[in-house]
């Protein structure tokens, strides 16, 4: 099966700088997958994410080499609009993304906007709000929400367009423990019951091994290391020298054998 994105030696520097921030970055992603990204500050995970939602090249300006391919098309060939069809993306400042002040209007913007027809929506905006389980925020006002309400809003509206991938820059970089497993909790229901393939970088390893069926590590735009979470979390040493922390399971696991 030919995977959902495949990404082709790519290389990219933003305009200021000359220093690359993915270097010769070569990846396959499987419809399905739920891949979790980590790595160090600056090691170019929001810049990889914003390769995958065709952010780069249609919004960022810079030098890329390579080539992504998103269902087939290269994403630079293709508008910015054929490619949000596909894949979904919620950005890191979730408050940036809102566009409108209601619930029901969140969602109903990408819909209409997209040209979904009219018998389709009212059925699409309910089973995306009951999927990620804020069927009675639907009438709220979205500056009453909490931030893990906000993100699963957030969420909903891209679920609504129906992507077959959801590309995530640090959901939970903002909320509680409980929160963060919620949103997890969301996120594998996308994967599980709609088989949306789910992309995050995230922060918190614990999540990621215990949701992700893959995880990636970035080292100054490169990738370090990749695999199943207890295949890469079994180089606590490595990862500790590119300064990212192993779940305390794993280290436990380490200590004892």
């Amino acid at each position: 099966m030919n995977p959902i994105i495949d990404i082709e030696d790519v290389s990219f520097s933003y305009r200021e700088t000359h220093v690359p921030a993915l270097n010769h970055i070569s990846l396959a992603i499987g419809e399905g997958d739920f891949l979790g990204i980590i790595g160090p500050s600056g090691a170019g995970k929001s810049t990889l994410a914003a390769c995958l939602s065709g952010a780069i090249p249609h919004h960022f300006g810079g030098t890329l080499y390579g080539a992504v391919h998103v269902a087939g098309e290269d994403t630079c060939e293709v508008t910015l609009t054929d490619i949000s069809r596909i894949v979904g993306s919620v950005l890191q400042d979730i408050d940036t993304q809102m566009v409108a002040s209601v619930v029901e209007d969140e969602l109903l913007f990408g819909l209409e906007n997209f040209g979904v027809p009219h018998d389709e929506i009212e059925q699409r905006l309910s089973d995306a709000l009951q999927t990620v389980g804020i069927a009675d925020l639907r009438d709220r006002e979205i500056a009453t929400l909490s931030g893990g309400q906000k993100q699963k809003v957030a969420i909903a509206a891209i679920l609504a367009m129906r992507p077959r991938v959801l590309v995530l820059d640090e959901p939970t970089a903002a909320l509680d423990p409980a929160s963060s497993t919620l949103v997890f909790e969301t996120l594998r229901e996308a994967n599980r019951a709609l088989g949306i393939t789910i992309v995050v970088v995230e922060q918190k390893v614990a999540l990621l091994s215990e949701y992700c069926n893959r995880v990636l590590v970035l080292n100054h735009g490169e990738i370090a290391l990749q695999g199943e979470p207890h295949e890469v979390f079994a180089h606590a040493d490595e990862l500790r020298a590119i300064g990212v922390d192993c779940p305390r399971v794993t280290r436990i696991f380490n200590s004892l054998e």
